[in-house]
């Protein structure tokens, strides 16, 4: 068991646009998440959120500090959230067991001493996909399913883009300091994620896509509305969207992805559009 982490630094708009695809990949793309027995973390200076992944298999997987930190345990001055897209877990905060089915989420509050992630059947490992950023105040852990989320039906077939928002770590269902985490499943048929576009100057966010089948991919757009860029996606993994970037996505099939948010305020609805038109 270890636990493997990188940084990366804010990247300034003025900046962006000089990048290449390896450039781009390199800056925002986090891959590699789930290794057998491991705990996979990027810490990126985006309202210091963390993004990661920890794939429990014969054995049960703590949650350490990493050296970024400076802190004795990983949720000293943090909250986190964790959801398993895998096979059945649980997730032992302080001693408490709270068991994970597939798409369930769990927040842990800043001030827990000890985070294990464990599966129950080594055959069918849990995966669980994780967000952490800093907190002020000690909310209660609590676990959300998909019955406990606030769901939206957004989107329609003739535009590509029908899809079920499952908003699970929200402040509409649970309380929390600045993280927010949802889940968004396309249709079939339905190709086109967060479209129309938009941004939030306030908070910055992260993708992860999964159920992404064999041989097929995700194109996530990202950039100022004037300046676009891509990065094709594959399957568990992450893109890191900065407070100034637009963010949408184009899957050569339907595809689920789980977003992430940090920042100085939890209204969902926050967000300035970008129509089709408008973008170059």
């Amino acid at each position: 068991m270890a636990t493997h982490y990188d940084e990366r630094f804010a990247v300034h708009p003025d900046d962006y646009p000089r990048y290449d695809t390896a450039r781009l990949r390199e800056l925002f793309l986090v891959s590699g998440l789930f290794t057998p027995g491991n705990v996979k973390l990027t810490y990126t200076h985006y309202e210091r959120m963390i993004v990661g992944g920890v794939l429990p298999v014969s054995e049960a997987v703590p949650l350490e500090p990493i050296d970024l930190l400076k802190a004795t345990s990983f949720l000293e001055r943090r909250e986190l959230g964790a959801i398993n897209i895998g096979g059945p877990g649980a997730v032992e905060v302080d001693g408490v067991a709270h068991e994970l089915d597939s798409k369930e989420a769990l927040y842990v509050g800043m001030g827990a001493k000890r985070v294990v992630f464990s599966s129950k059947d080594p055959n069918n490992p849990a995966k669980y996909y994780l967000n952490s950023t800093p907190a002020h105040r000690a909310f209660p852990t609590k676990k959300v399913g998909q019955k406990d989320a606030d769901v939206l039906e957004l989107g329609s077939l003739e535009t590509s883009n029908a899809r079920t928002i499952r908003k699970l770590l929200v402040n509409t269902v649970i309380d929390t300091c600045q993280l927010q985490m949802g889940m968004t499943e396309l249709k079939p048929g339905s190709v086109w994620n967060t479209m129309p576009a938009h941004t939030h100057s306030r908070r910055m966010e992260a993708y992860f896509y999964f159920e992404v089948p064999q041989g097929q991919a995700v194109c996530h757009f990202m950039g100022p509305k004037e300046e676009t860029r891509h990065i094709w996606v594959a399957n568990e993994e992450a893109v890191v969207s900065p407070p100034w970037s637009m963010h949408c996505g184009a899957g050569t099939c339907n595809y689920t992805f789980i977003w992430g948010m940090g920042g100085e305020n939890l209204d969902y609805g926050d967000m300035d559009g970008i129509t089709p038109d408008q973008m170059r």
